[in-house]
């Protein structure tokens, strides 16, 4: 039975888009995931691949399986848009700003790292920067070159994707058509617009601030280069998982594929899962700089919001669905957690529980490494709160084992905490369980943290408008003793975190 053995991790597959059992190809789980490009802050919708990433590593280790996580850190300014050759977004930036480049990479990278800290995101193991692997891009090129599979321009060395067998295929392109199409960027001389800078020259008469001389001249590394180079040093030729936005999936991971696999020519696939999460929409378009979006974790706490609400507003959507940031979605978030810290928190101290094996032994089953009972059923005491709360434990280690379906997990710590069915003893383990894999902090968050929230002051004149609005059509609702109404629209302003009082004189309200 699972609650017995432990249900297997499955996890969907970018690579053929299938779900599929997981199964480590060593002792330690190479992950690899995308970093920012350090040129400006973070918004909301960066730092969704991050809190994803997290719940894969958190799923892993519950399942008893270790891991080395590397995260990379673009301070090398590649290209804007698709383009291989455009202007330097980090030395724009310190024009901009009058600002070193070196300057503009560590402050923007730092305050990355102070946002990952505040969503409770664990560290990486490895934070490697762009600019320290120029030397191993280099060599990396000339392998490449070397092998046959690059060409020169004056404006750089491309990679020949024709040369590359299956190129494309994790994005499932119709490769004919997008080396047609595929790029609006013109590069006098590319053989086809698939092709890609490895190595990106210097203009005639430009001088960069960020340039290396190379074989090929004086200029930089193309954007894809550094993330097989670094992955490669840092976990090996080959590793498990590769992690990143969905945008990724279409143009970075595909070329950052094609050269490795060229590269190491071995026959085998480079990488052997890729996991993508998608974007966050805003206006039912994705969060993107590109689009002005500025909107960062920030900005979210300065109006009142713990991180917190942030990270549950994110694990309440599935990692591989989109999801529509709104400030009533985090109000609802805000109010969730406030509810569950309240919840919890009268049965602190938590026992520490990381893996299914510890929570599992800590109800009193004999367990092996993998959490599975030594011997099945015969191991498990008969006590109805024991059993309650195996069942529990069961429930969630088939949530995250189902491709980290969270929404699922968040449900079941729901029920678990309005069951009666079992003691505060047992409540506990599955408390614990449950944030070990959610990363909530409802060990230590207190009730007065998240009840910090904004007032009328705080709001936009159009938001003030809006709720005065609802007050007013309430109120002529409950005049015209249209109840159904009225009670639609107050929770519809409970939804916004309004709280409606009714006062002889006319209602007034606040925000809770």
């Amino acid at each position: 039975m699972a609650w017995v053995t432990g249900h297997q991790l499955r996890l969907y597959n970018s690579l053929g888009r299938l779900t599929e059992d997981f199964a480590p190809s060593a002792d330690v789980v190479g992950l690899y995931s995308c970093g920012p490009t350090v040129y400006s802050y973070q918004h909301l919708g960066n730092m969704r691949p991050y809190v994803f990433a997290d719940t894969l590593r958190r799923a892993l280790r519950w399942k008893g399986i270790p891991v080395r996580h590397v995260v990379n850190i673009t301070d090398v300014g590649h290209a804007v848009a698709d383009s291989d050759t455009g202007e330097d977004k980090l030395e724009l930036a310190a024009a901009k700003e009058r600002r070193s480049v070196e300057e503009i990479a560590e402050f923007y990278a730092q305050d990355w790292l102070d946002a990952l800290a505040a969503l409770n995101v664990q560290p990486a193991d490895v934070y490697p920067r762009a600019s320290a692997y120029v030397d191993q891009m280099i060599e990396f090129a000339k392998v490449l070159e070397d092998k046959g599979y690059t060409y020169e321009l004056p404006s750089g060395l491309y990679f020949d994707t024709s040369k590359s067998p299956g190129y494309g295929t994790l994005a499932l392109l119709d490769l004919a058509g997008q080396r047609e199409t595929g790029r609006v960027e013109h590069v006098e001389g590319r053989r086809h617009n698939s092709d890609f800078a490895l190595w990106r020259a210097e203009e005639p008469g430009v001088r960069r601030i960020m340039r290396w001389n190379s074989p090929w001249g004086w200029g930089a590394p193309g954007w894809h280069l550094e993330c097989s180079v670094m992955s490669m040093t840092l976990l090996g030729a080959h590793f498990d998982i590769h992690t990143g936005g969905i945008d990724h999936r279409e143009l970075h991971h595909v070329n950052e594929i094609a050269q490795s696999e060229a590269y190491l020519e071995d026959d085998r696939p480079w990488v052997r899962y890729w996991l993508h999460n998608e974007f966050i929409l805003l206006d039912a378009q994705k969060i993107a700089k590109s689009a002005g979006h500025t909107l960062r974790l920030a900005d979210l706490v300065e109006s009142g919001y713990h991180p917190m609400a942030y990270r549950l507003f994110l694990l309440g959507g599935h990692y591989r669905s989109q999801v529509d940031f709104t400030l009533t979605a985090m109000d609802a978030a805000q109010a969730r957690l406030r509810r569950l810290v309240a919840r919890v928190a009268p049965l602190r101290p938590f026992p520490r529980v990381e893996t299914l094996a510890a929570a599992r032994s800590l109800l009193g089953v004999p367990v092996d490494a993998t959490g599975a009972a030594i011997d099945g059923e015969a191991a498990v005491p008969d006590t109805v709160d024991i059993k309650t709360a195996l069942a529990y434990l069961d429930a969630i280690d088939a949530a995250i084992s189902t491709d980290l379906a969270t929404p699922k997990l968040l449900a079941t710590l729901q029920d678990a905490l309005k069951d009666p069915g079992f003691t505060p003893d047992g409540l506990r383990v599955v408390v614990a369980a449950a944030d070990a894999l959610l990363g909530l902090r409802l060990d230590n968050l207190e009730l007065a943290e998240v009840e910090q929230r904004r007032t009328a002051e705080d709001l936009a004149p159009d938001e003030v408008q809006e709720i005065e609005r609802l007050v007013a059509e309430r109120t002529q609702a409950r005049a015209e003793k249209n109840w159904p109404r009225a009670d639609e629209i107050r929770a519809e302003l409970d939804a916004l975190g309004v709280q409606v009082t009714d006062t002889p004189s006319g209602p007034t309200w606040q925000l809770r």
